[in-house]
C-alpha cells in the first residue's frame, strides 16, 4: 500500500485505525500554520498552568515607591501606576483569557449545534422558526448586544462568558445546519435510515462526525474572536472586574499612562495579539489541510 493515502480512503475507513492516526499526525505534522498555531497555543498554556506559581511577585501587590517603573532586571515588564508587576499580571491574566474563550465556545457549542441538528434534520417550522432567531440575532451588532447583556448581567467573568456565548450560538447553528443539509440525504443516513436506526444515533454516529472539520476550525477562530471581546468588555469595566489582573483592564488602565509609561498597555496588547494569532493560525491551518471545501492549501 503506498505511504500517501487520499481523502476518500481515510473518509470510508479503508486503512486500519492506527495507520489513520500515522496519516493524521504526519499531515499535522507537515503543515506550517497547524505547526506553528498549536505550538503557540500549547505555549500559552503551559505558561497559563505553570508560570503563576513561579512569578516573583504577587499579582495583587502594590508597592508605589516602584510605581511607573520601566522594564528591568527586578520587574520584566515594568510596573503599573500602582507599582504592581506587569509580567506577574499578564502571566496571570491568561488564565483569564484562555478561560474565557474555551468556556465561552463550550458553551456556544452546546447551544448551537443542538439547535442545529435539530433545524437541519427535521426542517419544516423548527427550521424556520430557528433560523428568523438566528437572522434576528445576526442583524445586530455583536459587540453592541454583548456589552447590552454584560451591562443586564453585570460586571463579571462568568457574566461576561454567558453574554458573548448567547451572541456567538446562533453562528454555531448556522454551521451545523449547514452541514446536515449538505449530509442528511446521503447514501449512508438513507441506508440508516432504511434499517431503521433511531434518529439521535443517526444524527450523534452518521451526521455530526462528518461535520467535525467545519466544527472544529470555527471553534479555533472563535476562541480568539472571544479573547478580543472578552478583553473589549473588560477594556470597558464590564468584564473581570479589578482587582484581578486582566489584559483589557490593564489596556484600559494603560491608556492614561501611554506617554509616561507605555509598557503598562504594550505587553497586554501583545498578548491579546499573540494568542488570538495562535487560535487564527491553527483553525485556518485545520481548514486549509481538511476542509475538502478550501481552496488554499497550507503545505
Amino acid at each position: 500500500m503506498s505511504m500517501d493515502l487520499t481523502r476518500s480512503e481515510l473518509e470510508v475507513g479503508q486503512v486500519k485505525p492506527i495507520r489513520r492516526q500515522y496519516v493524521l499526525l504526519r499531515k499535522i505534522w507537515k503543515n506550517k500554520l497547524i505547526m506553528s498555531g498549536l505550538t503557540m497555543v500549547i505555549g500559552f498554556i503551559a505558561a497559563a498552568l505553570i508560570l503563576p506559581y513561579f512569578v516573583p511577585y504577587s499579582p495583587f501587590a502594590t508597592d508605589f515607591s516602584t510605581a511607573l517603573k520601566p522594564p528591568s532586571a527586578a520587574h520584566l515588564f515594568g510596573t503599573d501606576n500602582l507599582g504592581r508587576d506587569i509580567f506577574s499580571r499578564v502571566v496571570w491574566g491568561a488564565r483569564e483569557s484562555l478561560g474565557s474563550g474555551m468556556v465561552i465556545v463550550a458553551i456556544a457549542v452546546l447551544i448551537g449545534v443542538p439547535l442545529g441538528l435539530a433545524a437541519g434534520y427535521y426542517g419544516g417550522w423548527i427550521d424556520e422558526v430557528l433560523m428568523r432567531i438566528v437572522d434576528a440575532g445576526l442583524a445586530f451588532p455583536g459587540l453592541v448586544l454583548t456589552m447590552a447583556l454584560s451591562f443586564i448581567l453585570g460586571p463579571s467573568f462568568l457574566n461576561a462568558c454567558l453574554a458573548v456565548s448567547i451572541i456567538m450560538a446562533p453562528q454555531f447553528i448556522r454551521i451545523t445546519r449547514g452541514q446536515v443539509l449538505a449530509l442528511r440525504d446521503r447514501e449512508f443516513v438513507q441506508a440508516a435510515k432504511s434499517h431503521g436506526v433511531p434518529t439521535l444515533r443517526i444524527l450523534l454516529r452518521h451526521i455530526l462526525p462528518n461535520a467535525t472539520t467545519s466544527l472544529t476550525v470555527a471553534c479555533n477562530l472563535n476562541i480568539g474572536h472571544a479573547i478580543m471581546v472578552v478583553a473589549s468588555l473588560s477594556y470597558l469595566g464590564l468584564g473581570t472586574p479589578p482587582p484581578f489582573p486582566s489584559w483589557g483592564e490593564m489596556l484600559q488602565s494603560g491608556t492614561l499612562f501611554l506617554t509616561q509609561a507605555p509598557w503598562i498597555s504594550f505587553a497586554p496588547g501583545l498578548a491579546i495579539f499573540l494568542l488570538v494569532l495562535a487560535f487564527t493560525l491553527l483553525g485556518e491551518g485545520i481548514r486549509d489541510e481538511f476542509d475538502p471545501h478550501s481552496k488554499v492549501k497550507g503545505n
